[in-house]
């Protein structure tokens, strides 16, 4: 291969690489926006489906995002997100099937997995609710369950570190860039 044919492909494949690369940056930095920025900005609670009781819409894996709501603004066929029993950290998140108003005048909800055949026991109280799904993201929640939170600090950090890397690589690349003809010019 000659010179200006090696060139060539080495001009190429740095073409390719960072194409690749900021494909990469852009597709994290979607991820880490509709997982972390764009609930913390609207208000919204990320949760992790865990189980195949919405499928076909929420797969395991899928990471639900809730957004409070005032409990008239739920209707049948809204799926929420809920505590099973007041104060509780456990939640679910099912679709409202049925609503009717408590012995002391207050709106309650049941709810039912779209993947099962009966309906969730006893009714939900507002109090319980912790928001209506406002968007999901598929396969996302894998990465959050595999993970304890101590790895999970680690890999955030470890891709932090990484983007800054390459960040400060581009950085060189194209100042070396710049300045290698003024250095050969000098040179003569």
């Amino acid at each position: 291969m000659s010179t200006l044919g090696a060139h060539r492909h080495r001009a190429r494949r740095g073409v390719l690489t960072r194409a690749v690369c900021w494909v990469l940056i852009g597709s994290v930095a979607a991820v880490v926006a509709a997982a972390v920025l764009v609930p913390r900005l609207g208000g919204g609670t990320p949760y992790v489906i865990l189980t195949g009781s919405m499928r076909p819409t929420l797969a395991p894996g899928s990471l639900v995002v809730t957004r409070p709501v005032a409990p008239a603004e739920i209707g049948l066929g809204s799926v929420i997100t809920y505590q099973r029993a007041s104060g509780e950290p456990t939640v679910v998140t099912h679709r409202v099937v049925a609503q009717g108003v408590s012995a002391i005048g207050e709106p309650v909800v049941r709810t039912r997995g779209d993947a099962n055949p009966v309906v969730d026991p006893g009714w939900i109280r507002p109090v319980q609710i912790r928001g209506e799904r406002w968007y999901d993201v598929p396969y996302v929640g894998y990465v959050s369950t595999l993970l304890s939170s101590s790895a999970r600090q680690w890999l955030q950090l470890l891709v932090v570190a990484g983007l800054l890397l390459y960040a400060a690589y581009m950085l060189t690349a194209g100042v070396r860039l710049r300045f290698r003809p003024r250095f050969r010019e000098a040179a003569r």
